[in-house]
């Protein structure tokens, strides 16, 4: 009887471990962000090794660093490669099943000491890439009522080999996306080297129109895309005249016209780079920033739908960067205006809900785009953090009010002659 239940409960075992092997393997085919993914996987092999914590610590060669890549229960660590468990594993490339941690002489106590946590047992296995190295190691802690045991370790070994491929992968991918964003980037700033009217429009629209986004709560690939379509919303003046982009008084109707092809120009370039598919539609959103709601905007006289919803917040973040700017030859306008003014043509040139996700940011973040060389005082971006640009204009007495003091001696010092 005792035999055949052993075999019955070595049989559900091996079950239990397949299916958590099929289930890691699912969410990599599944998942390409990989600090969710690693996540996902800590927790099932948190649940599965009965553990209290698991980490995931990735190898920078060129420091000659452990980091954490993801961590239960603690932010960023890092420790020198050569040092502690993890390090050993690194060295030796070996799994490692340490019963008792302070009494290991590899064990590194300057951890529990930095984050307060009490280290008992741990297991680590390493991670290699396709050729064999080690790129990092995948750590468990604190086994529940016992140690780690034989079975833990080849559970995972097996996952840890599963993570070190999808990490090399994500390492590699992230990799090319820091290159094409860096490549948007360039391509941003040389419409800016052209215009010194409007340096730092690009990179401020795309800003702005994120805080936008995160309050109207845009997933994270609709916001890499947002991204994307501000910094190239205005590629297209590249095609505009010198003497026209540049000229400081009051344009002619043909120079005007000519202004406002620009947002063709945009499309037209944007269509001959190879977006990627989850980038494609980012030429038809960045050149329809100019298009209205009520059909009035160009270049095509688009409405209501057929405006890419990505281009409405663009929108938004446009005029109130223009307005809020300052110029050489004007401060920025006034902010009480400049809220008039958008609010005046929301439902007309701008969605609404986009102009009241403008109103819900908080008053440090939009400081801190509009005053990128300039650190706000401790004390007063705590305060700045508690209100919105919708507190700001609804407090009854604006004009008399600390909050509003406090905002303009940023906004507008030379104008408000405020000090502090």
């Amino acid at each position: 009887m005792n035999k055949s239940l052993q075999q019955f409960e070595f049989t559900r075992g091996d079950k239990f471990k397949l299916e958590l092997l099929l289930s890691v393997t699912r969410n990599i085919s599944k998942e390409l962000e990989i600090d969710r993914l690693l996540m996902k996987i800590m927790d099932e092999v948190k649940k599965a090794l009965d553990c209290d914590r698991c980490s995931v610590f990735i190898l920078d060669a060129e420091k000659g660093e452990l980091w954490s890549k993801v961590a239960h229960g603690e932010k960023e660590i890092r420790f020198p490669s050569n040092t502690g468990i993890a390090g050993h594993v690194v060295e030796t490339g070996e799994i490692l099943n340490i019963k008792d941690a302070y009494n290991d002489s590899r064990f590194n106590p300057n951890i529990d000491k930095k984050t307060g946590y009490k280290t008992r047992n741990v297991l680590n296995a390493p991670l290699r890439n396709q050729k064999g190295e080690v790129i990092g190691v995948f750590q468990t802690l604190n086994k529940h009522g016992e140690s780690f045991n034989k079975d833990d370790e080849e559970l995972l070994t097996a996952i840890a080999v599963l993570s070190a491929g999808q990490i090399e992968n994500a390492q590699l991918y992230e990799e090319q996306i820091k290159t094409f964003d860096s490549f948007i980037e360039t391509l941003a700033s040389t419409i800016d080297a052209r215009d010194p009217l409007t340096a730092g429009h690009s990179k401020r629209i795309a800003l702005f129109a994120d805080l936008i986004a995160r309050e109207a709560d845009f997933g994270e690939q609709d916001r890499r895309v947002l991204r994307i379509s501000a910094l190239l919303h205005d590629y297209g003046k590249i095609a505009i005249r010198e003497a026209v982009l540049t000229k400081e008084t009051r344009l002619t109707t043909e120079e005007y016209e000519h202004i406002k092809d620009h947002p063709k120009f945009t499309k037209s370039i944007l269509e001959r780079i190879n977006f990627s598919r989850e980038l494609r539609n980012v030429p038809m959103i960045a050149s329809s920033h100019h298009e209205n709601v009520d059909g009035s905007g160009y270049p095509n006289g688009l409405n209501g739908n057929e405006i890419p919803e990505l281009s409405k917040v663009i929108s938004v973040a446009d005029v109130f960067d223009a307005l809020t700017s300052r110029r050489h030859y004007r401060d920025r306008m006034d902010f009480q205006k400049v809220m008039h003014l958008i609010d005046k043509d929301a439902s007309i040139k701008f969605e609404t809900k986009y102009v009241d996700a403008l109103k819900m940011i908080k008053l440090d973040k939009i400081l801190n785009i509009m005053e990128e060389d300039v650190q706000l005082l401790d004390k007063d971006k705590e305060m700045l953090a508690e209100i919105s640009i919708r507190d700001l204009l609804s407090d009854k007495d604006l004009k008399n009010s600390e909050k509003w003091e406090l905002f303009l001696y940023y906004y507008q010092p030379n104008i408000t002659g405020i000090t502090r």
